[in-house]
């Protein structure tokens, strides 16, 4: 037998190879728009034998957790007992015996250990969420299926924390950024996959959007395959450490907005978060339709956006309480980019640095003749100023890279003339 030795150089760039071969794969989670919640929907495979289960997204959730009050079956579901590596990793805040069921079962265990379960739609919050472990299937490339024997999440039995979820829904899917347990972080264990994930929600309720997990490329089809992570604007990802649960949400700092490029009067100490009590500043939200703003600010924005509109187009009564301003949209011209009003930009940590939202996004048309600024006004005194929404996000590429703690913005990508919706899910094939 002949044997070769490679000197040590080599040795080292062929592993460094290997490395970056092994973490070029992504993996694609699905994510459909429900039509009468507009709460933003993923599925994955669980269990055995595997089953698909739905999940409501939520940026700021700690786990992926499932609801384990009507029949949990499986043969490999293992809670994790007290004082275990996995209660350690998991930060696990208490451990203790099952109290709330006659009978043991998945989520109400003896010996086991707990972690916060919130529900973001309620902001309900519950301290006894089991920690648990079982098999997890999720798509991957080229066209695969990947599956972990062992992914570690929680199984609630408090039947409370499933009010408001959609239809068909069992749980909630967590991206937090701090959790070791959220999906990201704990899917960047596996060395194939880097602690990256990006976001591409559709508008539309009958095509899926889809998150993206690993390094990318991330590719759509206008008609040819683009990688839509190129050219996108980064900003800084703030943790907002007012509370151990609030520190899984994506906070950014919007310095200013402008409206049709003028910027908007505003109190700018109200967009920074203040540092003795966590309020304030700009959060990212996968768990409200629209995007709410401060009431001062909303009330600044409205007055802006009115002045920028062309002066053929009249202001009508809204005919929902739930939008403030609203429009009539006969004179107002279609474009590849939505209705053709002024554009708005959240400025980010300099000038230069925005986020352009155009018609798309800004509007949304409530009836045959009349529009309305797709934004909520509300009394944030002890929240963030700014909590961005689902509309605005739609058909906009977000990408979260936490070890760099940035967030990268596209603009809408039917500036491209493509959409979410044309993900390719072989992504490097």
């Amino acid at each position: 037998m002949v044997t070769f030795k490679l000197p040590l150089s080599m040795l080292l760039l062929f592993l460094l190879l290997n490395i970056f071969l092994c973490s070029a794969e992504v993996l694609f989670l699905p994510v459909t728009k429900d039509s009468s919640t507009l709460q933003y929907i993923t599925e994955v495979g669980q269990r055995t034998p595997l089953i698909p289960i739905k999940l409501t997204v939520h940026l700021g959730g700690r786990s992926l957790w499932v609801d384990c009050d009507k029949g949990y079956n499986s043969s490999t579901y293992k809670p994790a007992q007290c004082n275990s590596t996995q209660c350690s990793f998991a930060k696990s805040h208490a451990c203790g015996d099952c109290i709330f069921r006659s009978q043991l079962q998945p989520g109400c265990n003896n010996n086991t250990c707990y972690i916060w379960g919130e529900n973001p739609l309620i902001n309900t919050y519950i301290d006894r969420a089991e920690i648990a472990e079982d098999v997890l299937a999720i798509g991957s490339t080229p066209g695969a299926l990947v599956t972990w024997p062992r992914f570690m999440f929680t199984c609630l039995i408090d039947p409370d924390l499933m009010r408001n979820l959609a239809n068909g829904v069992t749980g909630i899917a967590g991206f937090g950024h701090e959790s070791p347990i959220s999906i990201p972080n704990q899917l960047a264990l596996d060395h194939r996959f880097a602690r990256k994930f990006a976001m591409c929600l559709s508008s539309s309720t009958t095509s899926r959007g889809v998150i993206f997990i690993g390094s990318g490329p991330y590719y759509v089809y206008n008609p040819k395959k683009v990688d839509i992570s190129k050219d996108l604007v980064y900003t800084k990802l703030i943790t907002n450490n007012r509370g151990f649960l609030l520190s899984e949400e994506y906070y950014i700092q919007v310095s200013s907005i402008r409206i049709a490029g003028k910027d908007v009067p505003l109190n700018k100490t109200l967009l920074s978060i203040n540092k003795k009590n966590g309020v304030a500043g700009t959060r990212i939200s996968t768990a409200i339709p629209f995007t709410i703003l401060h009431t001062s600010i909303y009330d600044a924005v409205i007055t802006a956006f009115i002045k920028a509109l062309p002066k053929n187009v009249p202001l009508v009564e809204p005919p929902t309480k739930q939008f403030g301003a609203c429009f009539s949209s006969k004179n107002i011209r279609s474009t590849n980019i939505g209705p053709d009003v002024p554009a708005i930009d959240f400025v980010l940590h300099k000038p230069s640095a925005y986020w352009r939202i155009y018609g798309a996004n800004s509007v949304v048309q409530v009836s045959k003749d009349v529009m309305c600024l797709a934004f909520v006004g509300q009394d944030q005194t002890w929240e963030p100023t700014i909590v961005i929404g689902g509309h605005q996000l739609e058909e906009n590429l977000l990408l979260f890279d936490l070890p760099r703690k940035k967030i990268g913005f596209s603009s809408s990508l039917k500036l491209q003339r493509t959409s979410c919706s044309k993900y390719d899910n072989t992504i490097l094939g």
